[in-house]
């Protein structure tokens, strides 16, 4: 029988999901020769303390010299797991300046500075792959890339943090607040110690501009999403959002417009009836429409240890076997356009609009009237609860330019009969 080849790599990090690497690893030599036609082999891990014992890694593996890794010609892959902006950047760019492979989660960085790492692949003719640094095991960057890549895509939204998918799941089924529902999730373990990154939606934001980057191949990055967060967002919010017979989610929206992509995180008013109002809890889901395929709707864990070691396992079998045929680096950076974004100012929303004016006769007449000559028009009027002599009053628009609906909502706040303006969430 002959000799099968042994692929060596190395893991930059080993924390919960460099951990989950390394078991899949494991757990899979017996598959690989069958899978790739050669033999898979973690020989070296980059940790801080390498005296530190580490349940289940051997800890022979473990080095804390990066260039006891650069250095080894015997290394063809790289996986980095470590997070952070530095010193990932600095090592994927040595790795790849070494002829070495790299797989990566880090979207913090893919987001930033993706373009100039992908250069640096190309320039040597390796394979920089990152399906993990979006929505966990869900794969969604590899079918935008390949699966895909015969249409016209248009949209890319859907559901892609899910620490604050499982707050706004807690807020609907069981009436929580939004602080209660965080701190079930920081007891769970779904949301950090510092959890802003999730909550004021930057995470989302940098999955997003990722996304956009490969769906409309044209470089999107995290400093042209707008993104706005949860926080605001209340229990009675989602009561009027039951009514109007919508759920509330923190969405990712990217459009391929004939005017130039709008790119955007925000929590929304979502119809029941569409597929991601029934995403709940930690899952996460992306939906996609193309031209061609017309919908599609990717599911799954959104994180964890296991789903992103998948998505890192995937990656690191796909540079494999094009080691094994001597064919890396065949994709490389997609973004072959160069397409204008379109300012927050510039796209056109539906809006949530909840407010706590005096109750007189006349002031929605007034509302109305500004609302028209500010081209908003109004699809719906709800107004019931009324406190002594303050009543709230939510109108729901039709689709209407930014800028014009902010105006709008500053002449609003102007009138002496504005008490408060309590949200403003847009609609799907």
């Amino acid at each position: 029988m002959k000799e099968l080849n042994i692929i060596k790599i190395a893991l930059l990090g080993s924390g919960t999901v460099g951990t989950g690497v390394y078991k899949l690893v494991q757990s899979q030599k017996e598959e690989m020769p069958h899978k790739i036609g050669a033999n898979l082999e973690i020989t070296k891990i980059l940790v801080r303390d390498k005296n530190k014992k580490r349940e289940g890694i051997d800890n022979s593996l473990l080095v804390d010299n990066w260039s006891e890794i650069l250095e080894d010609d015997s290394i063809q892959i790289v996986i980095e797991v470590m997070g952070g902006i530095e010193p990932a950047r600095t090592y994927i760019t040595q790795a790849l300046e070494a002829g070495k492979h790299v797989v990566t989660a880090n979207k913090d960085l893919v987001a930033e500075h993706g373009k100039e790492l992908l250069d640096a692949a190309e320039a040597h003719h390796c394979d920089l792959l990152f399906e993990a640094s979006v929505a966990g095991g869900i794969p969604i960057l590899r079918p935008l890339k390949q699966c895909l890549a015969g249409n016209h895509i248009s949209e890319v939204m859907g559901i892609v943090n899910g620490t604050t998918n499982f707050i706004l799941s807690k807020m609907t089924a069981e009436g929580m607040d939004f602080d209660e529902a965080l701190a079930l999730a920081t007891e769970l373990g779904y949301a950090e110690a510092d959890p802003t990154a999730d909550i004021e939606g930057y995470d989302a934001g940098r999955k997003v501009a990722i996304m956009a980057s490969i769906a409309f191949n044209s470089r999107v990055t995290f400093s042209d999403v707008h993104t706005e967060g949860i926080t605001k967002i209340t229990a009675k919010d989602i009561e009027y959002a039951s009514e109007v017979g919508c759920v509330i989610k923190l969405l990712g929206v990217a459009k391929n417009t004939p005017e130039g992509i709008e790119v955007s995180v925000h929590p929304m008013l979502i119809p029941n009836s569409h597929p991601l109002a029934k995403v709940d809890d930690s899952f996460n889901a992306v939906f996609v429409h193309g031209d061609a395929v017309d919908d599609a709707m990717f599911y799954g864990r959104g994180a964890g240890e296991l789903p992103t070691a998948s998505a890192i396992m995937g990656d690191v079998i796909d540079v494999a076997r094009n080691i094994q045929f001597q064919c890396t680096g065949r994709i490389s950076c997609t973004c072959y356009k160069d397409l204008p974004i379109k300012g927050i100012q510039e796209v056109k929303s539906k809006y949530f609009l909840r407010m706590q004016v005096a109750d007189k006769v006349g002031v929605l007449a007034r509302i109305a009237d500004i609302l028209g000559d500010k081209k908003v028009s109004i699809a719906q009027v709800i107004q019931k609860d009324k406190h002594e002599d303050v009543a709230e009053l939510v109108i729901i628009t039709d689709l209407v330019l930014e800028e014009y609906f902010r105006d709008a909502i500053d002449q609003i706040k102007k009138l002496d009969t504005t008490k408060s303006i309590s949200s403003i969430i847009r609609v799907y």
